[in-house]
């Protein structure tokens, strides 16, 4: 990412993973039919929030697949890459080694 980008406190950046275009029969599913992934990649994370004069870390490091709610998270588009800006809170999972070899 050309832009150096940082979220504050527990946000976190996600770039959402696109699926393929072509499912097993070989139909083409246009765009206007599809969904917006609710998978993505952590590209940048905040510091953390601050709980009675102490920083909380997150969960989350750049680098991990997560899953998050189809409404969550506020949508920018920098240098034409669309991102997402989430809270923590709204990741609902993070997905482990073996989910992501399943994934390639």
């Amino acid at each position: 990412m050309a832009v150096n980008l940082t979220p504050l406190h527990d946000r976190v950046i996600v770039k959402r993973i696109e699926e393929k275009e072509t499912v097993k029969g070989g139909i083409i599913i246009p765009d206007s039919a599809k969904e917006k992934p609710q998978e993505g990649e952590v590209i940048a994370v905040g510091a953390g929030k601050r709980e009675k004069g102490e920083r909380i870390p997150l969960d989350v490091n750049v680098g991990d697949r997560v899953l998050f709610g189809k409404y969550s998270g506020s949508e920018i588009k920098i240098d034409g890459e669309e991102l997402l800006i989430l809270r923590e809170e709204e990741i609902l999972a993070k997905l482990g080694g073996a989910a992501k070899a399943a994934k390639k």
